[in-house]
């Protein structure tokens, strides 16, 4: 199994992605996730550049990791500046890291428009800083940027950079798709002419995604000969981003037999939530592999099939990446669907089960009205086991009634709810405070449902959409309510609709406490 060693640039290009800032606590946490996952190289960042980067630094000679090599990355030495006089050049090396990456101009535009040098003072350029770095001991991966404008502008020079490159030490040329407009076949037959003309160096390949085309373009050139990919774990990076490692990795792991990792793959999914966490970010819900709805199924046909047989709708298990397979509610599920999402409350129900069909068409009604059941599995088991003849429940809502403030009291925003509700024959009358008439409405119920109830004073309101579905005037049309709540061992999601966005809540926020109620009663 050939080895592809695997560059990742989270915390260095990923960290040039719009939104996204680091600090230096979140970047010793990022390095501890991707050498644990088993990555080859993790570029920190380029010591030079910021205050927090030279802490950082700082902070890494004092870990070991298990799997990783740190790289610092830098670039060429100044014009008119030696590289052992050279800030940048020396930063580099203070960093202690064992590998450096050094980005050098490839296209002559940006030699004699950007850097305003001439073509023979970069290669000098070039030379010179990777002899310095290989004679002072370090593993040198040479970033030709722009490779591919240069390679379609002058491609004699572009070569004659990394020749120099060569000449002087360098262990990788790692070809850079700087603006991400290049197209996966062009960079495949660069790519393979770079291995034919320098068999005895690594080749590697770094892609944007301005085109979309980042992925594929990092497998084509592994398929020419490349030997190393970079990219950064989540796809961030500038502009469109960077090649998605979460993505390459189990392609060309799991589909193509290249040794990436070490490791299986199961750890995947984890890693790539702990950075998207760090990153103040959502995993894409569509994300290949990792995304929640990776292996998420709604056709009836689709759910019937997996149940039969995984691989007729999977590629790949969930489970060799760490994810799960999900079942989704909706007005084209079938009866499979429904024993699925019905197995653990009622196992004993059947395809030809007369109430598995009153539970379809109660469905279809419902979804036709707003309702949507893909994303509140608790209201749907709710609805079904009404349907079966097997809910329990556990308080009756008599009456309630929200006040809001405006303007608000001392700057701040408002609002009180008042309720009442019944259980086992005793009412309980409560009121709230809270910021807006949901939050008062989710406090006073909450309040309410612990005198009989203790267990629920864990349960707190995580999530809230509201989606507008239907009218030409939007304050009068009806709504969508989506609540997701938790109890800080589990999350769950409800819903509700109504022309009222406060009792569409109301709807929803009910169902939350019951379904969680009725959990409590099965493992009672």
């Amino acid at each position: 199994m050939k080895k592809i060693q695997i560059f990742d640039s989270t915390l260095r290009d990923g960290a040039q992605g719009e939104g996204i800032s680091y600090s230096v606590t979140d970047k010793l946490s990022i390095v501890h996730t991707l050498d644990d996952f088993g990555i080859d190289y993790i570029e920190a960042g380029n010591p030079a550049s910021n205050p927090k980067d030279i802490e950082f630094f700082s902070k890494l000679k004092e870990i070991r990791l298990r799997h990783a090599k740190l790289c610092a990355f830098g670039s060429t030495r100044r014009k008119g500046v030696k590289a052992a006089e050279d800030s940048n050049v020396q930063s580099l090396l203070q960093t202690q890291t064992p590998a450096v990456s050094i980005f050098g101009k490839s296209w002559d535009m940006h030699v004699e428009k950007v850097l305003r040098a001439t073509l023979d003072e970069n290669l000098e350029l070039v030379y010179d800083t990777i002899k310095y770095m290989k004679d002072a001991g370090r593993e040198v991966i040479f970033d030709a940027e722009h490779y591919f404008d240069g390679v379609l502008n002058n491609e004699a020079y572009a070569l004659q950079v990394l020749k120099a490159a060569v000449e002087a030490g360098a262990d990788c040329l790692a070809l850079c798709d700087t603006n991400g407009g290049t197209l996966p076949h062009v960079i495949f037959d660069r790519v393979r002419q770079v291995v034919g003309l320098f068999p005895k160096v690594h080749v590697g390949i770094h892609c944007h995604n301005d085109t979309g085309c980042a992925v594929a373009s990092s497998i084509a050139a592994v398929e020419a000969g490349a030997v190393q990919v970079q990219g950064t774990f989540t796809g961030t990076g500038e502009r469109c981003g960077n090649a998605d490692l979460s993505i390459i990795i189990p392609n060309l792991q799991l589909k193509m037999g290249y040794s990436c990792v070490d490791s299986d793959l199961t750890g995947l999914s984890r890693a790539v939530r702990h950075v998207c966490e760090i990153s103040n970010m959502r995993v894409y819900q569509s994300k290949p592999y990792v995304g929640d709805s990776a292996f998420a199924h709604k056709g009836g046909m689709h759910i019937d099939g997996v149940s039969k047989l995984s691989s007729t709708f999977e590629h790949v298990s969930p489970e060799s990446v760490g994810n799960v397979r999900r079942f989704l509610m909706s007005e084209v599920s079938g009866r499979t669907t429904v024993l699925k999402k019905l197995e653990k409350v009622a196992p004993d129900l059947q395809r030809d089960t007369p109430e598995v069909a009153q539970i379809l068409e109660k469905l279809k009604v419902l979804e036709n009205n707003g309702y949507q059941y893909e994303a509140a599995d608790a209201s749907f088991e709710l609805m079904a086991l009404k349907t079966l003849g097997r809910y329990k429940e556990h308080f009756t809502p008599i009456i309630y009634r929200t006040i809001g403030e405006y303007p608000p009291p001392n700057g701040e925003r408002s609002a009180s709810a008042v309720l009442s509700l019944r259980v086992d024959g005793r009412e309980e009358t409560t009121a709230a405070m809270g910021n807006g008439p949901v939050n008062a409405l989710d406090n006073a119920l909450r309040k309410a449902l612990t005198v009989f109830y203790p267990d629920l004073g864990q349960v707190r309101l995580s999530d809230y959409k509201v989606r507008v579905l239907t009218g030409a005037e939007a304050t009068a049309s009806m709504v969508r309510v989506l609540i997701e709540s938790t109890d800080g061992d589990r999350s769950w999601n409800t819903v509700g609709v109504g022309t009222d966005v406060v009792a569409a809540s109301w709807e929803a926020l009910c169902d939350s406490f019951e379904y969680i109620l009725h959990r409590k009663d099965e493992h009672a």
